[in-house]
Parts: C-alpha cells; sequence; structure tokens
C-alpha cells in the first residue's frame, strides 16, 4: 500500500504558501467555497468549542473566530499548512499537526467537529469518522464537506487514478456514501446536499451516550 500520509504531507506543504493568495487554482477555490459554506451554516449555532480536521492554513477557523469567540482547534496532517496557520495569530485557536484518524484529543471535548476538502485524502476514512464522533460532546455536530463521485467514475479513480496519482488522495464516494459512512460510525444524519457541481455537504449529530 502507498503511504498516503507521507503523498498527502508532501503534496500540501508544496501549496502552503500560495493556498490562501490565490483563489483561482484549483486546490483553494473548491476547499474555500466549503469553507465559506460551513461558516455561513454555523453563523447562528451556539458553540464553545470546535475542532477543524484537516484545517490547512486555518482558513474555515479564521471565518468563524471572526463570527463567534470560542475555542478552536485545527488539526492537519501538513507542518506547513500548520505553520501559515499559526502565522494568523487567530484568537482562541491551536493548531497542531496529526492525521485525522489519530486525534490527539480526549473523548468529549468539543461541540463541532468540521472536515472540509480533505477527507478524500484520508487511508482509513472509517477510522477517522470514529475519531470525530469520539471526540464530540453527546449531541454534538459534526460537519464533513468534500469533493467527489459514486458509481463508475468512483471506481475508475479509487481503483486507477488514485493508484497512479501521486497527491496523496486515496478514495473518492458522493454525499450518499458519506451520509452512509456517518450512519454507520453512529451519527444521525441531519443534512445531505450539493453545493455546487461534485462540492457537498453531509451534517450529522452524535447522538447520546448509551448506557
Amino acid at each position: 500500500m502507498k503511504d498516503y500520509e507521507a503523498l498527502s504531507r508532501k503534496h500540501f506543504d508544496h501549496q502552503a504558501a500560495e493556498y490562501d493568495a490565490r483563489d483561482t487554482v484549483y486546490y483553494s477555490r473548491e476547499g474555500k467555497i466549503s469553507c465559506r459554506d460551513i461558516a455561513a451554516q454555523l453563523k447562528a449555532v451556539p458553540y464553545e468549542a470546535l475542532l477543524d480536521v484537516g484545517c490547512g492554513t486555518g482558513f474555515l477557523i479564521d471565518l468563524l473566530a471572526r463570527q463567534r469567540p470560542a475555542r478552536y482547534a485545527g488539526l492537519d496532517l501538513s507542518p506547513e499548512m500548520i505553520r501559515m496557520a499559526e502565522g494568523k495569530q487567530i484568537q482562541g485557536a491551536e493548531f497542531i499537526v496529526g492525521p485525522a484518524d489519530r486525534l490527539p484529543f480526549p473523548d468529549a471535548s468539543f461541540d463541532i467537529v468540521t472536515c472540509s476538502q480533505s477527507f478524500h485524502h484520508y487511508p482509513y476514512p472509517d477510522k477517522a469518522m470514529a475519531e470525530a464522533l469520539r471526540v464530540l460532546k453527546p449531541g454534538g455536530l459534526y460537519i464533513l464537506s468534500d469533493t467527489g463521485i459514486g458509481g463508475v467514475g468512483g471506481w475508475i479513480d479509487n481503483h486507477i487514478l488514485f493508484r497512479l496519482a501521486r497527491s496523496g488522495d486515496c478514495h473518492t464516494t458522493n454525499r450518499r456514501g458519506i451520509a452512509r459512512m456517518m450512519e454507520k460510525a453512529g451519527f444521525t444524519v441531519t443534512e445531505s446536499r450539493q453545493i455546487r457541481a461534485m462540492i457537498y455537504t453531509v451534517t450529522g449529530k452524535k447522538g447520546a451516550i448509551r448506557t
């Protein structure tokens, strides 16, 4: 199996310096669309602590911190992306280098977990989703926005194109596939919608702790 984490780290380290400066290239344009959409969704939602997984340069956390003071944490595999995020000196935010499937936070630490345009880079997506569930408080909100396709196109991407790529992309699915993964992990899916072509958001809530 390819080392997808190493490929993703190299890929995003290379993009970090230009990510915020350029809105026209594919790798920043799609991500910023998702971040702005998530920020709009959360404008009227109360929360005290939020984690952004695959936070990149902290673009989403910067938007959110301008809307609402809270405790923010951003995690990304790329040290260069984290360096750019820390340079913004966002009030109430900490940024950590780490993988999505091994979150360095205690259980029930956050009211909201977000993940924007990075899920298709995770070699263990089920583990990443289980980790999001673990660190959420009971009733907490998980918002995942990604780009991808299902069906024949998704099979070609997953079994041919991504195996040849050197960018760290490793799997894709559509919003229905993401919703099924959320439900299997233990979330109740509350919303699933397409923002524009090949960009979608799926929102789920963690249920109360079963006793």
